[in-house]
């Protein structure tokens, strides 16, 4: 089992902050958890013991609208955390989180984070810049999803996806979506996703090869209206 002080996964969250000493508990108590493309990590609804941090694959965080669709909220990678904030604000999760491909967790029970953030004021601080990030990331997404047309919004995930997850030796994106997982992030129909992709197929602005997409025109991709 990988020791948290030499993760490099750590690095990329607020577990980064904390002491030695810390570190050396939470890795002392902490679990391994695999799961397979599909796999529900935890429900909307649910009351957590711990917190989730993502050492290998991708984790896609869900709401249940009204409707009863999906609409995928965040896509969370290497070294990110799941459930934190609902085991700051001590609430059940208004969130599921469903594993996109296969991934594996590190679990951490739920007072190895609640102490150092009582006692650790660097450790405090971190949590809070990172929540307040999480915070203006939603409000763009309701903006842009006020303002912005469903064709730049599937321009905007595919350029994320880019940024964020990076590409293959030949180009393609890493993180390979379904055009259901398109649409539900967009918040648009599955059809309307496809067709959207195919035009931009068409406009040579990506290609395909399967499910697996390659961008072909940063720039131009960028200035879809």
């Amino acid at each position: 089992m990988s020791k948290c002080e030499h993760c490099i996964s750590r690095q990329l969250n607020s577990m980064k902050s904390l002491t030695k000493e810390e570190l050396k508990r939470v890795s002392d108590c902490k679990t391994t958890k695999f799961y397979k493309k599909g796999d529900i990590i935890f429900d909307e609804g649910e009351s957590l013991s711990g917190v989730f941090c993502v050492r290998h694959g991708v984790a896609k965080l869900t709401k249940l609208s009204a409707n009863g669709n999906d609409q995928t909220v965040k896509l969370l990678g290497k070294g990110e955390l799941l459930g934190q904030r609902s085991i700051i604000s001590d609430e059940r999760t208004n969130l599921s989180a469903i594993a996109l491909n296969d991934i594996e967790l590190c679990f951490v029970p739920k007072d190895q984070i609640i102490e150092p953030l009582q006692k650790n004021q660097v450790f405090s601080f971190d949590v809070l810049q990172n929540l307040a990030k999480d915070l203006r990331g939603a409000e763009g997404d309701l903006i842009d999803m006020a303002q912005k047309s469903v064709k730049q919004r599937v321009a905007q995930v595919l350029i994320y996806v880019e940024k964020e997850f990076g590409v293959d030796e030949k180009g393609y994106l890493n993180l390979v979506l379904s055009r259901d997982d398109y649409a539900n992030i967009v918040g648009t129909a599955t059809e309307s996703a496809i067709r959207i992709i195919s035009q931009f197929k068409k406009d040579h602005l990506i290609s395909t090869q399967g499910k697996q997409i390659k961008i072909e025109n940063l720039q131009k991709l960028k200035l879809v209206e």
